[in-house]
């Protein structure tokens, strides 16, 4: 294994026009994504289960519920494929063709999810076809992340990494945010009778217009410039997924386990607590909507945080204090939420919000530094996305069997701080690779 190169490319205070076009596009464009995303996260845990398991609904609610979720947790099994086809293109023809590719995927899929017959009218068709639109918004997911990771971190100055990293991951909770408020809007309006009856519907179709605007802002964004070195140099891998599973799985394998826990927990918020709040802790529907809404505000903020000071403390101690922060939170936080009181929910929601952030803000930079350039999408990509079965597929699914299952809400503590343990330990051998040179196609990033 060849030294570490580390980068000596010029740092420069103030960030540039181009700059700022790139950061604008992948904070946009992944933003427009995650709502996608998101809306059916939390449809899955207001409405769908109802809607497409109507006979299960019946006679076990709890039952339906947990099917529910667990489409959430289909979509991420699609991710690994979406990840080796998005990083093949983004490997050999560039970061730009796949996140358009990506973006129009989830958006269209997501559309169609708002015209997708009930049980009531198609039978189990219904959630056939549920569950195959899902697949395509996994699909598309396993792709959207390690492009806009790798165009916001490969034009940044080498000493604002983090910083640019940031801003693609901020697109997670502004896509919740949005995706929450939406929801938010339609229930108020239209009344919970008429938002089940067909106001669920709207949300999803919201994403068209959604489409158009991702579409154009990102393809006036020019190629990640690492991408163009590496063409002009004819060094583009003629089968990135085989060097990297054959050179680099450890890396994969160790980004997955970085990844997990923080999924794991961010999914909770997602999809799990306002489900939670709203049947059994017997809050509002739009409370719960506004809580989760304030507490991805958190998120969003102290992901900035965590990515400016993955840059001035660097990526694995900032990764290790958000860690630590999760694993003693996860489990006290549950008598808060039983309280019965949406404050006393809400403090438990952003505090454990602002751990997420800080195990989320240097990460774009810390796992661009861990693979070489000509395998580095796929590398990022795939990692991302096993981390996400890991971690997020089926979190919300194991919650709500915890909770059905010893009828207690801590044991969904334990499981988060185990994993946050995990993550921890896995993070913590990353330190080497940081500042590494990204214009390297050799294997200089050996982390593990």
């Amino acid at each position: 294994m060849s030294t570490l190169a580390h980068d000596t490319s010029p740092a420069h205070g103030r960030i540039t026009t181009d700059e700022k076009k790139v950061l604008a596009a992948t904070l946009v464009g992944t933003s427009i994504e995650w709502f996608d995303y998101f809306i059916y996260a939390q449809a899955a845990g207001l409405v769908l289960g109802p809607l497409f398991f109507a006979p299960l609904s019946k006679s076990d609610p709890s039952l339906a519920q947990i099917l529910s979720f667990a489409t959430i947790g289909i979509a991420f099994l699609f991710r690994p494929l979406g990840a080796i086809v998005s990083g093949y293109l983004g490997d050999r023809y560039g970061r730009k063709v796949s996140l358009i590719m990506t973006l129009v995927l989830m958006g269209l899929a997501t559309a169609c999810v708002g015209l997708l017959p009930t049980y009531a009218t198609a039978g189990i068709w219904a959630p056939v076809l549920l569950i195959l639109l899902r697949i395509l918004q996994g699909f598309s997911a396993g792709g959207e992340w390690g492009g806009a990771a790798l165009m916001a971190v490969e034009h940044a100055p080498v000493d604002k990494r983090s910083f640019f990293g940031s801003f693609p991951q901020i697109g997670t909770p502004i896509g919740m945010i949005v995706a929450t408020l939406v929801l938010l809007l339609f229930t108020s309006l239209l009344g919970r009778d008429e938002f089940v009856a067909w106001g669920w519907r709207l949300p999803f179709l919201s994403s068209i217009v959604l489409i158009v605007i991702g579409f154009v802002i990102r393809r006036s964004v020019e190629e990640s410039p690492v991408f163009e070195r590496m063409r002009l140099r004819r060094k583009q891998s003629s089968a990135p997924i085989r060097v990297l599973f054959r050179d680099h799985w450890r890396k994969v394998l160790q980004a997955a386990l970085i990844f997990m826990a923080n999924n794991a927990a961010g999914y909770l918020l997602i999809a799990f607590f306002i489900s939670y709040g709203q049947k059994t802790v017997h809050l509002p529907a739009t409370t719960m909507l506004t809580v989760c809404t304030l507490a991805a505000v958190g998120w969003l903020l102290f992901t900035i945080l965590g990515g400016i000071l993955g840059d001035r403390i660097g990526r694995v101690r900032t990764f290790q204090i958000g860690y630590v922060a999760l694993a003693i939170w996860a489990v006290p936080m549950w008598s808060l939420i039983d309280s019965g009181s949406p404050t006393q929910f809400f403090v438990a929601a952003f505090v454990m919000a602002a751990a997420l952030g800080l195990s989320y803000g240097p990460q774009a930079a810390l796992y661009a530094e861990m693979f070489p350039a000509n395998v580095r999408y796929s590398g990022v990509s795939l990692g991302y996305s096993l981390g996400s079965i890991l971690g997020g597929a089926f979190a919300a699914t194991i919650a709500q069997w915890l909770i059905a299952s010893y009828e207690k809400s801590w044991p969904i503590g334990v499981y988060i701080a185990i994993l946050s343990v995990i993550s921890l330990v896995a993070v913590s051998f990353a330190s080497k690779v940081e500042g590494m040179d990204l214009n390297t196609t050799e294997d200089a990033a050996g982390a593990v």
